[in-house]
């Protein structure tokens, strides 16, 4: 019988055990997949299981124990792999029926580095079509559902991936982030998630290979996870265009050397994207940031609006949908609604539209560069609403405030995607009714080492636990 206190346990942890030989590969693999035989049916987070190769590479990575080798940081750990992102010999269907059966024969570059830091690609998590959405549904497999209230949404694109980590059935998980895919699926589901800088994770192979949008990360239950996780996926390829290797060592060591926040100045702003913020999430957050004023960090208010900059990241949107989906285009008629839509407003734009959003870009690239002249880190709510019903596409109202389309309710996470910052979610608390909330937290460029160190302690001062369905499970330790 698989030993459930596996799935318990942080991927650093379960790594610190296998290379003491405390436990073996193939034990954590079947501890994992135990978990996904019994919660997954409930959640639907992954949608195509490799048990096989993932048991051939668990025996491989015991071997390699046995023997002594010098192994990598991710040695025997199960993850997870967006279904849009390709994994050589396992279907990958970017969640549309038109694709059901497509089996790459190469993996994508961050695959490659999981897999040459020793993790073993075990399931594929859950997207909507293409990543076209933030909730997590697809004709070919259906709805992913939050682990704290499966009635609702846990977001997307990347929600597969959230729960999966959420609910122990993977310790670690690949994500993309164009607009929130990474961030407000951990701030939906209670964990880690981290959009890095544009350049730092490989996007190969991808059709827009010049793209400062879409990026790889991580989702971890802890945020040493992720940093663990981050620093196999990062540095520089020659397959990519816009590559850039990271002017740290290591973000993992640079959270644990984090002891404190001393001299550290951070801005909290409410709502920088002028659609308003849910009172309760607004001062959960704020309790947040201001708690880090015990590990040594100024904390101030700001008032700091970039609502400007939703325009032009419509704009931008839609060029990078045509050009992701330029081979494609005879399939328009056949993709679903929120696809179809996104590529016909792209074909619609203007060259003259495009030239007037990228100089209201630049405006808003220079408001958040003055900021960070005054600030070392901007913290604001990483999604102003509360997780919604999982039958409904996107959110509607914000206060009684109707948006004004179907993605101005992630506006606090794209505008930081518009001017190629990277950013992080954390928990930050729950909500009465016991629904976690994440804190966003933002940085300049290449700063992902200060964006760990600064959430470590936000998630040291508010903790969550884990979903009340695993929480109560009788197979639970």
């Amino acid at each position: 019988m698989a030993d459930t206190t596996l799935t318990r346990k942080t991927a650093r942890e379960l790594a610190a055990l296998l290379k003491t030989r405390a436990v073996s590969p193939l034990e954590i693999l079947d501890a994992h997949l135990a978990a996904i035989e019994r919660v997954n049916p409930k959640l639907n987070a992954i949608v195509t299981l490799a048990a096989d190769e993932a048991r051939k590479a668990a025996r491989a990575a015991e071997s390699a124990l046995a023997r002594g080798e010098t192994v990598g940081p991710l040695h025997g750990l199960p993850i997870g792999i967006k279904d849009v992102t390709h994994t050589a010999g396992i279907r990958t269907t970017y969640g549309s029926p038109l694709f059901k059966d497509n089996v790459p024969t190469e993996d994508a570059e961050v695959v490659r580095r999981l897999k040459a830091a020793g993790a073993i690609v075990l399931a594929k998590t859950n997207t909507p079509e293409f990543a076209t959405g933030a909730n997590t549904v697809n004709e070919l497999f259906g709805a992913t559902r939050n682990p704290w209230n499966t009635e609702l949404s846990p977001a997307g694109s990347s929600g597969g991936s959230a729960v999966a980590v959420a609910t122990g059935m993977l310790p670690l998980a690949q994500g993309t982030d164009f607009g929130c895919s990474i961030r407000i699926p951990a701030a939906f589901c209670g964990v880690v998630g981290i959009r890095p800088t544009p350049g730092l994770t490989p996007n190969h192979p991808m059709p827009l290979a010049w793209d400062p949008g879409q990026v790889h990360g991580p989702l971890a239950r802890t945020v040493e996870d992720a940093a663990l996780m981050l620093d196999s996926m990062v540095g520089f390829s020659r397959l990519s265009p816009i590559s850039a290797a990271p002017p740290w060592k290591s973000a993992l060591d640079a959270v644990e050397e984090s002891k404190d926040l001393k001299d550290l100045r951070i801005g909290y702003a409410s709502d920088i994207a002028g659609i308003g913020v849910d009172a309760e999430i607004d001062a959960i957050c704020r309790r947040a940031a201001e708690s880090l004023t015990k590990c040594g960090a100024s904390v101030d208010a700001v008032s700091f609006d970039v609502s400007q900059g939703r325009g032009p990241y419509q704009t931008w949107r839609g060029i990078w949908m045509v050009g992701q989906q330029f081979q494609r285009m005879s399939l328009l008629g056949q993709f679903g609604k929120n696809l179809k839509g996104n590529i016909e407003a792209g074909l619609k734009l203007s060259a003259l539209d495009i030239a007037s959003a990228e100089q209201v870009r630049l405006k808003v690239f220079h408001r958040f560069r003055e900021l960070f002249e005054r600030f070392d880190l901007l913290l604001t709510p990483a999604a102003p609403v509360r997780p919604y019903p999982v039958a409904m596409n996107f959110p509607t109202e914000i206060n009684g405030r109707q948006f004004e389309n179907y993605i101005d309710w992630i506006a606090p996470a794209f505008l930081v995607t518009l001017v190629s910052l990277p950013a992080g979610s954390v928990p930050a608390g729950k909500t009465k009714d016991g629904l976690p909330v994440g804190l966003q937290i933002i940085a300049p460029r290449f700063e992902e080492p200060r964006i760990l160190s600064a959430a470590k302690f936000v998630q040291q001062n508010n903790p969550i636990g884990w979903p009340p369905d695993v929480e109560n499970s009788q197979e639970a330790p």
